[in-house]
């Protein structure tokens, strides 16, 4: 079976690159908060509960109810979209960058927060698998457990397919952190409009998608 392009090693790259920016993004720009990394808003908003800081509440639970509202709203248009799913949701998700990319300086926190969040969603209810297998472009601990395995198996138990898929998910890991990395490093330079430079990775995706014969079919 042919593999599908928005499961080749290179989109996965590409989604994972983007999910560090947002991340990345959303905690060093607009108030610590994550724009995908769900688990980590869960924990924050505990420890300023716990410490008494009920001001956080809805500091943390706008990312968290705007991440569910884009699971939600894409989980629906999976239902209703049925040629170019892949690209549609791409322009999707860049569209929600660009209006943050531009607005993001006259924007409060809460509503680029959400914006990214219901992005973010939309990336993981949409791509779900690499070269077949169930993956997440978002978070990295199950990504992490697997190159753990996948390094027993491979060059342990000598499985060649395994050592294939530790060395992928070892370039995945590789461009999360370079997503987050370049977040990290333009962020002192341009501020509220670095989110325009996660557009480069969602534009090779976008790039990828068109230059597959398979998109106009």
């Amino acid at each position: 079976m042919e593999e599908k392009i928005h499961e080749r090693l290179e989109f996965g790259m590409a989604l994972a690159a983007t999910a560090g920016g947002l991340d990345a993004y959303t905690y060093l720009v607009h108030g610590e908060v994550f724009a995908g990394l769900q688990t980590g808003n869960f924990i924050l908003l505990g420890v300023h509960l716990g410490q008494g800081h009920w001001r956080a509440l809805i500091h943390y639970l706008i990312p968290i109810l705007a991440f569910a509202l884009g699971a939600l709203l894409a989980r629906y248009l999976q239902t209703k979209i049925h040629k170019n799913q892949q690209l549609w949701f791409l322009t999707f998700e860049i569209s929600l960058l660009l209006i943050v990319g531009i607005f993001s300086p006259q924007l409060p926190n809460l509503v680029v927060n959400a914006l990214l969040s219901i992005a973010a969603a939309t990336q993981l209810q949409e791509f779900q698998r690499l070269k077949g297998k169930p993956f997440t472009s978002l978070m990295m601990t199950g990504n992490l457990r697997n190159l753990s395995t996948n390094f027993f198996e491979g060059f342990l138990q000598h499985d060649a397919a395994k050592r294939i898929a530790f060395r992928d998910t070892l370039i995945i890991l590789s461009s999360f952190v370079l997503g987050a990395l370049l977040n990290g490093f333009l962020v002192t330079y341009f501020n509220q409009r670095t989110i325009l430079f996660s557009l480069i990775f969602l534009g090779l995706s976008v790039l990828l998608l068109l230059n597959d014969r398979h998109i106009f079919r």
